[in-house]
Order: structure tokens, then C-alpha cells, then sequence
């Protein structure tokens, strides 16, 4: 397989789970996720489809990039994109426990070790491509923002 084959298989995989991710949570957005108080800075509903987006689409690229070294360090692309698996189920996890059962505890334990496994993930990219680390980087922060969202929410509906 070429390349740009790889990198476009993985980027359909991540923007896959996107959108079952998005099924999960899409009836919650209008039901119960309004009911929640949510801190100062929660973003608009709006905004996480197209970050989301474009996060995944980093992702897949990373991943592809990762996944193109097969040839010459097959162990650790292997671990390393096994890596990336176990995170990319996480994270689709995470929409089941927030916005399925909604459960913002289990979902911030959870969003614990999902950012935890993203950044194992980015030191196993970097020791294979530096590109497809850095490619992981706005995810990073972006789940790390995630988490503070996650525990705010927790914190101020916890009664």
C-alpha cells in the first residue's frame, strides 16, 4: 500500500469513529446536556463538530504517517499504533459514558486515561515521525481542555 493510501485509510477510520461518537451524543445535546450547569468558558454547542473534525483528520494523517514506517521499525510502529487503537476506542468511550449513560464522574475518570494513552501515543510518534507527533499536539490540548470541561461540569452538577 502507498502512502497516501495508508494515511487516507486511517483518516476515514478516525472520522468514522467521529461520527458514531456523534450519534451517541447527539440526542443528549438537546436533552439533557442543556440541563447541566456548565462553567464560564464551555464552549458554544457549535464548535465541537468542526474542531472535532479537524482533529480526527490530524489524527488519521498522524497515524498514516506513523503507519508508512511499517517497512523499516515494524516493532515499534506496531506498538505505537497499537497505541494509538487503544486511545482512538477511549475517546469513543468517552462519548458513551458522558452523553449515553450520562455520567460525567465515570466520563472524567475515563478522559483521565484517555489523555494519558494520547500522550503515551505522541511519545511513540515522535520516536518514529516527528511530523505525525506534532500532528497530535491540538489534540493534546484540546482533550486536556476537555478533561478541565469534564471536571467543571462534574463538579458544579455533583449535588
Amino acid at each position: 500500500m502507498n502512502k497516501n493510501f495508508k494515511i487516507l485509510t486511517l483518516v476515514a477510520t478516525c472520522m468514522s469513529v467521529g461520527y458514531f461518537s456523534g450519534l451517541i451524543t447527539r440526542s443528549a445535546i438537546t436533552t439533557w446536556y442543556p440541563t447541566l450547569i456548565k462553567p464560564i468558558f464551555n464552549p458554544p454547542n457549535w464548535i465541537f463538530a468542526p474542531v472535532w473534525s479537524l482533529l480526527y483528520v490530524l489524527m488519521g494523517i498522524a497515524a498514516g504517517l506513523v503507519w508508512t514506517k511499517m517497512d523499516h521499525e515494524k516493532e515499534m510502529v506496531k506498538k505505537a499504533l497499537l497505541f494509538f487503537a487503544i486511545q482512538l476506542a477511549l475517546n469513543s468511550l468517552w462519548s458513551v459514558l458522558f452523553f449515553g449513560l450520562k455520567n460525567p464522574l465515570l466520563a472524567l475518570i475515563e478522559i483521565v486515561i484517555l489523555l494519558l494513552m494520547i500522550y503515551e501515543t505522541y511519545l511513540k510518534f515522535a520516536k518514529i515521525n516527528r511530523m505525525a507527533s506534532f500532528l497530535l499536539i491540538p489534540y493534546l490540548a484540546w482533550v486536556s481542555f476537555a478533561t478541565v470541561l469534564n471536571a467543571s461540569i462534574w463538579w458544579l452538577n455533583r449535588g
